[in-house]
């Protein structure tokens, strides 16, 4: 398989329009809020949206400009692979952000806790679901102790 076609649902409009300033994640950007705007095309797939509390964002990382197969996270000093990271610069610029739903308008959605770029494609929109997305004994590897004092359920490290 040579290339993957996507044809965005939709477009991110956001306070931030560069890297510089944007939080890092969505955790860390619970005080803003952006518009999801869903293309008329795709606005029937909004039905029965607004009864959730948090979705599932998939966009595009369209201002990524290189790919590296390692990276030094803000919080440690050693590279790693790219895949034991959330580093924007992968072979796929693919972001995945859970935001909470504050509102729908139509095909509009107003989402808080965005940490992505004014522009962002939207790839998909899923609902989140706890109890799909199980959490026992996870383990969290170099980041033990390093991102909100994250905690290794299966042993207890911090």
């Amino acid at each position: 398989m040579e290339s993957v076609v996507f044809k965005p649902i939709g477009v991110l409009h956001m306070p931030f329009r560069q890297r510089e300033g944007t939080p890092r994640q969505a955790a860390g950007a619970q005080a803003y809020t952006a518009t999801l705007e869903v293309f008329e095309d795709y606005q029937e797939g909004l039905k029965d949206a607004e009864g959730f509390s948090h979705l599932v964002v998939l966009f595009y990382l369209h201002r990524v400009e290189r790919a590296d197969l390692t990276a030094c996270p803000p919080w440690d000093d050693k590279p790693h692979g790219v895949f034991a990271t959330c580093s924007p610069f992968r072979p796929n610029p693919i972001g995945v952000s859970v935001v909470r739903l504050e509102k729908r308008e139509g095909r509009f959605l107003t989402i808080r806790g965005v940490d992505m770029l004014d522009g962002s494609p939207v790839l998909d929109i899923k609902p989140y679901v706890p109890d799909l997305y199980p959490r026992e004994n996870v383990r969290v590897g170099w980041m033990t102790g390093k991102v909100g004092g994250m905690t290794d359920s299966r042993t207890g490290e911090k």
